[in-house]
């Protein structure tokens, strides 16, 4: 996926200033695709060029060099010409299991503080991601097709977010264990 796609997906929900548009996906798609602010700009700038949006000043008065972005034809067209391609199951690349291989070849090796690092973000994030979920999606509310499919989406950060945190507690009781 490119960043280009997860952008016009978010202005296709709303055509937003960059600043706007920003903000918005710290707190949606930027759960799990990240961008910093810099290279949303900059993307903002090429996707204009190549025709997929365009971009007004905003009706401020010329107070701002504010502009805000909206999707065109040729940008939806992308869109579905690359929502329809196959993808890619990602590979999993984590340090942290090359260093608990490293430590049951060597010994104990003090990953446990690590371990427990993770374990506050993840729970962190699991918290977030439940308050989001009792906010937007209130258990017996009718929703429509598009806030399921949304729904869909923070599930599944729920469960990874669960998930780990039940590896961590499992790694800590393994690390923690002098038969280990």
């Amino acid at each position: 996926m490119s960043l280009a796609h997860a952008l016009l997906t978010s202005l296709l929900e709303k055509s937003s200033s960059g600043y706007e548009l920003a903000r918005r996906f710290d707190k949606s798609i930027g759960f799990f695709w990240r961008a910093t602010h810099q290279q949303i700009y900059r993307e903002l700038a090429r996707m204009e060029k190549a025709g997929w949006i365009a971009s007004e000043a905003a009706p401020d008065g010329g107070r701002t060099r504010k502009r805000l972005y909206q999707v065109l034809e040729a940008g939806r067209q992308e869109l579905v010409r690359w929502v329809r391609e196959p993808a890619e199951s990602p590979e999993p690349r984590d340090e942290l299991m090359v260093r608990l291989r490293a430590d049951a070849a060597i010994g104990p090796l003090g990953l446990e503080d690590e371990i427990e690092r993770r374990m506050h973000a993840h729970t962190a994030r699991l918290a977030a991601y439940r308050a989001i979920e009792a906010r937007d999606f209130l258990a017996g509310q009718a929703l429509s097709r598009a806030a399921r499919l949304q729904h869909l989406i923070l599930k599944t950060g729920i469960m990874y977010e669960q998930g780990w945190l039940d590896w961590t507690r499992e790694a800590l009781a393994t690390l923690r264990d002098s038969n280990a």
